[in-house]
């Protein structure tokens, strides 16, 4: 086994605005596990709020390479497991491994992912298309730029939070789904819910900041929409604790550590009686590729990261309009089509 680090910049189509920041050009880490001519690709953005960062990101990957490179391409939850102590403060480097041994391992046994886990691509949920924060103007010319998807997610998280919404809905007949971001307080978020409702908005995501979890508890029992638990649930110890505050949770990968964690998370959510969904950073179809595996045991999911680039850096599992196409690929169906910047070998 030979483990490679790549450094990338992902330049967007726009700016991205969301209630905490802009970003116009998305640093990423991609893992190469290399087996007899196979290569096995993983993915994790950089990330200021969550302290990822490239070069601590690589740092924690190099520190363990010895114990990457004694592995073979079987049962990737097992190597999850033996590298979480060493890794426990690293989820977005740790999940950029772990994606990449999935890719890997079924490259090696001849099958995607998903069907060595014994799923099917019988029934999978659309994927929504993210309109970020700006102008109303460009919100609107951000939609009408991508017509035709079944849902939009519309960040939130402003002083003209449901002029948005209104001004949106006049151009589509489309589901929306909103994204606060943390933005609201539980006030905020009962009144908004009520007009949101009217406007065919399906729920809502992470009103209020992540330690606020009391007030959620009142939120939760009292809104008209669905509230979907995103900052406040990071970890597979994170689901249990959304029991009551939220009606479903939001996995995101490389907040808790790749795919191995995350099929833990959605079995424990379903004991809950949470809804599922996996929602995606700004990343390449890398990282969109992995989460697709997952599609079949979800009920909402949001993977269109890679849509939002201006230029990708991978091919695999491709999202249009919402629906995938997936290619003729075995593991995540990942093949690297440009050169990074920098390289760890």
């Amino acid at each position: 086994m030979k483990l490679r680090l790549y450094e990338f910049d992902l330049p967007l189509r726009h700016v991205f605005t969301i209630s905490r920041g802009s970003v116009a050009v998305q640093k990423t880490l991609i893992v190469d596990l290399e087996h007899r001519d196979l290569h096995g690709y993983g993915e994790a953005t950089t990330n200021p709020y969550y302290g990822a960062t490239v070069e601590n990101m690589a740092a924690a990957l190099i520190g363990v390479q010895s114990e990457i490179e004694r592995w073979s391409p079987s049962d990737p939850a097992a190597f999850w497991d033996a590298l979480h102590p060493a890794l426990d403060e690293q989820p977005f480097a740790h999940c950029a491994l772990d994606q990449a041994a999935h890719d890997l391992w079924g490259k090696a046994a001849g099958k995607p992912v998903y069907r060595l886990w014994g799923l099917s691509l019988d029934r999978l949920p659309v994927s929504n298309y993210t309109i970020g924060i700006d102008t109303i103007d460009q919100m609107i010319a951000k939609l009408d730029e991508y017509p035709g998807w079944p849902v939009y997610k519309i960040k939130l998280g402003t002083p003209h939070d449901l002029e948005i919404v209104r001004q949106l809905r006049r151009h589509t007949d489309a589901v929306f789904r909103v994204d606060a971001n943390c933005g609201w307080t539980a006030d905020e978020t009962l009144r908004n819910a009520r007009e949101l409702r009217d406007l065919n908005v399906e729920f809502i995501e992470q009103p209020l900041p992540a330690d606020a979890a009391e007030e959620m508890r009142r939120v939760a029992a009292e809104c008209v929409l669905p509230v979907i638990a995103d900052e406040s649930c990071g970890v597979p110890a994170d689901v249990v604790r959304c029991h009551g505050r939220f009606h479903g949770i939001n996995i995101k990968l490389v907040k808790c550590g790749g795919l191995t964690p995350a099929r833990r998370m959605i079995a424990q959510a379903r004991r809950l009686g949470l809804k599922v969904m996996v929602g995606c950073m700004t990343e390449s179809t890398v990282g969109i590729s992995a989460i697709a595996q997952l599609l079949p045991q979800l009920d909402y999911v949001d993977m269109d990261g890679a849509v939002l680039l201006a230029q990708d850096i991978a091919t695999g599992v491709a999202v249009e309009r919402g629906t995938c196409r997936w290619p003729q690929e075995n593991g995540c169906g990942i093949r690297l089509i440009a050169e990074p910047l920098r390289v760890w070998a």
